[in-house]
C-alpha cells in the first residue's frame, strides 16, 4: 500500500520523510474506525512510554523505508523557504538593538501588517489563529467530514453563534493571543490580558492591585530625576474616620497582639533597621533620603534648625491623641450598649415585681380565708364550721387562686381543718343499712384533693395525696368495724354498700377491702359449707361477688368441687336436687374443669341407670332413660353420645332384630322405631354416630322385609318399609341443608355487624373469636416474651403471633402451624 500522501519524498537520497501537516486523507478517516493503525511491539505494550526506541523511531513508519544515513546531518522540511543560519542569528539581533524606524523611510508594500494582538499575517495566510473571526467561519473544515463534532453539539442544544454552558456562558470567539514587546517572563511587561478576556471574564486581578499598590510605594525611595527633593505628602484624617479605625482595629485585636512581639529587619533603607513590633513600621513619618550629604556650597543656604527629638514627639503626641480619640469612642459606644440592657432589665424587673405583689396579694387573701376556717373551728363559735361550708371555702380557692392552691401543701391544710369535721359527719354512720350515706359529699372532696398525677395500686404515699390519706384514715376505720361484724351468707347489703362507692373510693383501698377483708371471710364460709345439711345453696351468697371479685374467687372453685363431688358418692340420677345445685356453676367455672367435673362424678352414673334399663316393646319403662336424657343440658354432648352407643343402643338394636325373626307386625315395629327416635333432641340426631345407629335400624328392617326366608309376609310390609326409609333419610338431608343455611346467615349477619361496626379484626381477633366458638382459653402469660412477641396460652398449648402467622412450642424450636391445625392440637 502505498503511503505517498502522509509521507514525502528526499530528493537526494529518497528516504521517505514524515510530514506533520494535516492532508485530505487525515480529515476523511478521523473518524473511520477502520482505518490503518500502529500496532505496538512487546516492549512497547509492556514497558509503555518507557520502553526504548530510538529518536528516529518516535513516529513508528509503516514500511518501505529503506536504511537512514545517521552521519549525515539532521534535516528538516518547512513549509516555507530555509534561510542561513548566519542570517538567522543576524535577524535575532535586530530584534534586540531594534529602533523605531520613520515610516516614510520603508515602501508600504513591505510593511507587515500589525494585529492588535501584536501577530504579524504571512502572505499566505488567509487569516491569523489568534485574531478575531466571526463565527460564520467556525468549524468549516468540517465540510471535509461528515460533520459528526457540530451535529453532536446541535443534539446537546448548543446554538451557533452563542457560547455553551447551561446558560451561554463561555466564550464565542476563540482565545486571542497577545505578543510580548521583549524576552521577558511572564508578566515582566504588565498585565497580559487581551480586550477579549476583559471582555469575557471582567474580574479584578487582585495580584494587578498589589502590584500597583507595590510600585507606587516603590516610586517613594526612588530619586527624583530631576535631582530635587520630593517634597512629603501629608494625609488628614476626621475624628469620623479615627473612629471607624478604632472599630476595625477591635475587630484584628487578638492577630495584633500576637504580631506586637514579633522582630522586624527592615533592609528597605541604605542602613539595616530593627523594629519590635510591625505597628513600628507604620509610624514611620519620614522618606529616608538616600543622597549622601553634599558639603554646603556658596550658594547653598544652611539648614537652619533640625529637632528629630521634637518631630519625634509631636508624632507620638498625634498618635496618642488618636488612640485616645479611639478609645473615647469605644466607651461611648459601651455606655450606650449599657444604657439599652439596662433598660431591658428595668422593665423585666418590672413585671416580675408587678407579678409577686399580685402572687402576694393573692397569698394574703387565701391567708384570711385559712384562718376564718379555724376560728370558726374553736369550741365556742357561735357560727361553727360544717361539711358543706368548707368544701364550698376549697372551691373558692381552687377556683380564683388556682396557683396557690396547687402549690400549698394540701394535706397538712386538709388534715388541720378536713379531718375534724369529716369525723364528725361519720360518726353515726352504719354502712350496711344506709350504704349510700356521704357518697356526694366525699365525691366532691376528692375533685378537691386528689392529686392530678393518679396513685398507682401499690406502693402508694399517702403523705402526697390528701383525699387518698383522708379515705384511709377516716372513711377506713368504719369499713373494717362493718366488715368483722358482717355474715357472709347475707350478702346482699355488702355488695350493695362496696357497688355505691365503687367509684368514689380509690383503687387501691377497694382492692384492700375485698383481698383483706371480704376474700377471708367468704373463703372461712366456704370451709365450714357442707352441701349435704346446708339448706342455703352456696350460688346464692358466692355468685354476687362475681361482678366485684371477678378472678379473685378463683381460689374458691376448687374446694367447692371437692364437696360437691363427695356429696356426689352416693347420688342416684333419680335424684334431681343434684342437677339445681350444680346448674348455676355451669358458667362459673371454667369449661375444661367442668366437663371434667361431669365425667368424673355425674356421666358414671348415668351409665349406670343405662345399663339397668330394659327395653321391652310390650310394656317399656322409662323412668332411668328419663333421668339420663335429662342431663343432655348439662354433660357435652359428645359424653351422651358415648353413653347412648356404649348402654343404650347394643340392647335396642339387639331386640329389634330378635323382634323381626317371630314373624312381627311391621306397622308395630315402625311406631317403635319413630317412638324411640322423638325421645333425642334434634341436637342429639344430628350427631354421626346417632345417625348411623338409627339408619342401622332401617337397613336391618329392609333385609328383614327383601328376605325371602319365611312362609308368610304381611301385605304392604316392603313397601311401607321403603317409605320409611326414604322418609327418614329426606328428612336427614333437609336438616343438614337447613343447618348449613343457618350457617351461612350467621356468618353474613357477623359479617354486616362487623362491616357495620367499622371494625377491623387482626389475626389476633379471630383466634380468639375460634377459642371462643369451641370454648377453647385463650390468654396472654404474663411477664413471657419470645423474641419481643407476647406468649399466649391456647388451651394448654403456648404459641405466640408473627406478622400473621402462629407458632407453637415443640420440643426443640417453635413450629408455624394453621389455625385448624391448633384447634385439633388443642381439643
Amino acid at each position: 500500500m502505498s503511503m505517498s500522501h502522509l509521507y514525502g519524498t528526499d530528493g537526494d537520497d529518497g528516504v521517505e520523510m514524515e510530514s506533520f501537516e494535516v492532508s485530505d486523507w487525515d480529515l476523511q478517516n478521523e473518524f473511520n474506525p477502520h482505518r490503518q493503525r500502529h500496532r505496538q511491539t512487546k516492549e512497547e505494550a509492556t514497558y509503555g512510554v518507557w520502553a526504548e526506541r530510538d529518536s528516529d523511531e518516535e513516529r513508528p513508519s509503516f514500511g518501505g523505508k529503506r536504511s537512514r544515513d545517521y552521519s549525515a546531518p539532521v534535516s528538516f522540511v518547512s513549509a516555507g523557504l530555509r534561510k542561513a543560519a548566519a542570517e538567522e542569528l543576524s535577524d535575532e539581533d535586530s530584534d534586540e538593538d531594534e529602533k523605531p524606524v520613520k515610516q516614510e523611510e520603508i515602501p508600504k508594500e513591505f510593511v507587515p501588517k500589525k494585529l492588535k494582538t501584536g501577530g504579524n499575517f504571512k502572505p499566505s495566510q488567509k487569516g491569523f489563529v489568534g485574531g478575531s473571526k466571526s463565527f460564520v467561519d467556525f468549524g468549516s473544515w468540517e465540510r471535509h467530514t461528515k460533520g459528526i463534532g457540530q451535529k453532536l453539539l446541535q443534539k446537546m442544544g448548543y446554538v451557533p453563534g452563542r457560547g455553551l454552558g447551561k446558560n451561554a456562558q463561555g466564550i464565542i470567539n476563540p482565545i486571542e493571543a497577545k505578543q510580548r514587546k521583549g524576552k521577558g517572563a511572564v508578566g515582566a511587561y504588565g498585565s497580559e490580558r487581551t480586550p477579549q478576556s476583559l471582555q469575557d471574564f471582567p474580574v479584578v486581578d487582585s495580584e494587578e492591585e498589589a502590584e500597583e499598590e507595590f510600585q507606587k510605594e516603590l516610586s517613594q525611595w526612588r530619586k527624583d530625576p530631576n535631582g530635587g527633593k520630593k517634597k512629603p505628602k501629608y494625609s488628614y484624617k476626621t475624628v469620623e474616620e479615627l473612629k471607624a479605625k478604632g472599630r476595625i482595629s477591635k475587630q484584628l485585636a487578638a492577630p495584633q497582639k500576637e504580631l506586637s512581639q514579633v522582630k522586624v529587619i527592615d533592609m528597605t533603607g541604605r542602613e539595616q533597621k530593627v523594629y519590635y513590633s510591625y505597628s513600628q513600621i507604620s509610624h514611620k513619618h519620614n522618606i529616608p533620603d538616600d543622597s549622601p550629604q553634599q558639603p554646603l556650597g556658596k550658594d547653598s543656604k544652611p539648614q537652619g534648625f533640625a529637632l528629630p527629638e521634637l518631630e519625634h514627639n509631636l508624632q507620638l503626641l498625634i498618635d496618642i491623641t488618636e488612640q485616645e480619640i479611639i478609645q473615647s469612642d469605644r466607651q461611648l459606644q459601651y455606655e450606650r450598649d449599657m444604657v439599652v440592657n439596662l433598660s431591658h432589665e428595668i422593665q423585666k424587673m418590672a413585671e416580675v415585681l408587678s407579678h409577686e405583689e399580685k402572687a402576694i396579694s393573692n397569698l394574703s387573701k387565701v391567708l384570711d380565708m385559712v384562718e376564718e376556717c379555724e376560728r370558726r373551728m374553736q369550741p365556742g363559735c357561735e357560727n361553727p364550721l360544717t361539711l358543706d361550708e368548707c368544701a364550698k371555702i376549697f372551691e373558692t380557692l381552687q377556683d380564683k387562686y388556682y396557683e396557690e392552691y396547687r402549690m400549698s401543701d394540701r394535706v397538712d391544710l386538709a388534715v388541720a381543718i378536713v379531718y375534724p369535721l369529716m369525723k364528725e359527719y361519720f360518726k353515726n354512720w352504719d354502712p350496711l343499712k344506709d350504704c349510700t350515706y356521704g357518697t356526694e359529699i366525699i365525691a366532691k372532696w376528692k375533685s378537691l384533693l386528689e392529686n392530678d398525677q393518679l396513685l398507682s395500686h401499690s406502693g402508694q404515699d399517702l403523705s402526697t395525696d390528701a383525699f387518698h390519706r383522708l379515705m384511709w384514715e377516716i372513711w377506713m376505720p368504719y369499713v373494717r368495724n362493718i366488715v368483722a361484724r358482717w355474715q357472709p351468707r347475707n350478702c346482699g347489703s355488702m355488695v350493695d354498700f362496696l357497688d355505691s362507692w365503687v367509684n368514689v373510693v380509690p383503687v387501691w383501698i377497694l382492692d384492700n377491702i375485698l383481698d383483706q377483708l371480704i376474700f377471708p371471710k367468704l373463703q372461712k364460709e366456704v370451709e365450714s359449707w357442707n352441701p349435704l345439711t346446708d339448706t342455703v345453696p352456696i350460688h346464692s351468697w358466692i355468685h354476687p361477688w362475681l361482678p366485684l371479685m371477678q378472678a379473685r374467687l378463683e381460689p374458691l372453685y376448687s374446694p367447692i368441687r371437692n364437696k360437691l363431688a363427695n356429696a356426689l358418692q352416693k347420688w342416684h340420677p333419680s335424684d334431681s336436687s343434684a342437677k339445681l345445685i350444680l346448674q348455676p356453676w355451669k358458667d362459673v367455672f371454667t369449661p375444661g374443669s367442668w366437663e371434667a367435673f361431669m365425667v368424673k362424678n355425674i356421666v358414671p352414673k348415668l351409665g349406670m341407670c343405662l345399663n339397668e334399663l330394659i327395653i321391652n316393646p310390650h310394656q317399656q319403662h322409662m323412668d332411668a332413660f328419663y333421668w339420663v336424657i335429662d342431663w343432655e343440658g348439662m354433660i357435652s354432648v359428645s359424653s351422651l353420645v358415648g353413653l347412648l352407643e356404649k348402654h343404650f343402643f347394643p340392647k335396642w338394636l339387639q331386640v329389634l332384630c330378635s323382634w323381626l325373626s317371630n314373624s312381627p307386625n311391621y306397622e308395630e315395629i315402625t311406631k317403635w322405631y319413630l317412638g324411640w327416635k322423638s325421645m333425642f333432641s334434634d341436637q342429639v340426631l344430628a350427631h354421626p354416630s346417632i345417625k348411623d345407629k338409627f339408619n342401622e335400624a332401617l337397613d336391618i328392617m329392609n333385609r328383614a322385609v327383601s328376605s325371602s326366608v319365611g312362609g308368610y309376609m304381611q301385605p304392604g310390609a316392603r313397601e311401607n318399609i321403603a317409605y320409611l326409609t326414604h322418609t327418614e333419610r329426606r328428612k336427614d338431608f333437609q336438616y343438614e341443608a337447613m343447618q348449613e343455611r343457618r350457617e351461612a346467615e350467621n356468618m353474613a349477619q357477623r359479617g354486616i355487624g362487623a362491616a357495620a361496626g367499622s371494625v377491623p379484626m387482626n389475626f389476633k381477633d379471630l383466634i380468639q373469636t375460634k377459642a371462643e366458638e369451641h370454648n377453647i382459653v385463650f390468654m396472654p402469660v404474663i411477664g413471657k416474651r419470645h423474641e419481643g412477641k407476647q406468649l399466649y396460652t391456647f388451651g394448654r398449648i403456648v404459641i405466640y403471633i408473627d406478622r400473621g402467622v402462629v407458632f407453637v412450642q415443640g420440643e426443640k424450636t417453635w413450629v408455624p402451624t394453621s389455625l385448624q391445625s391448633l384447634i385439633d392440637m388443642a381439643k
